[in-house]
């Protein structure tokens, strides 16, 4: 595959990435607000944010990188990523805060979605590279090379 076939192919993964997660983050702050009605906020933010990890992983194996059902292996992995996630963008807001305890609310926006789009990308090279990889090539009798999970599907 040439190069540029290959950039635009993970361009193109990045965009489902970003929309899918977008579109499930949106939709857990929604049912968040609606769930806090009836239950204390932090058991309603433990059951969307598991929730919500659970459906963005299934949507981010089938259709952000066509790997299929994601397994309780690959749900582990994916829920580690948002922990290492939550824990960067905590990080940063309390630098933020020892180092400027009076900042303002745009700072702290700042700050916090701007930790956020780093963790959105570092988390999206730890899906793609070590938990929903590509199968390694592997060569068949007549001297063709596919993908594994081509010639697993074809097995």
């Amino acid at each position: 595959m040439n190069g540029l076939r290959l950039i635009r192919r993970h361009a193109a993964a990045f965009g489902r990435f970003a929309g899918l997660g977008s579109g499930v983050t949106l939709a857990a702050s929604a049912a968040l607000v609606l769930l806090s009605q009836w239950i204390p906020w932090m058991a309603a933010n433990a059951l969307t944010t598991v929730a919500s990890t659970v459906i963005a992983t299934e949507l981010h194996a089938r259709v952000t990188f066509g790997h299929g059902r994601p397994g309780l292996a690959g749900h582990l992995k994916s829920a580690a990523t948002i922990a290492a996630g939550w824990l960067v963008t905590s990080a940063a807001v309390g630098v933020l805060a020892s180092l400027r305890p009076g900042a303002g609310l745009v700072l702290q926006q700042t700050v916090y979605l701007s930790a956020t789009a780093l963790v959105g990308m570092g988390r999206y090279l730890v899906l793609r590279l070590a938990v929903f990889t590509e199968g390694a090539p592997q060569r068949r009798t007549g001297g063709e090379i596919r993908l594994r999970a081509a010639y697993d599907a074809t097995a």
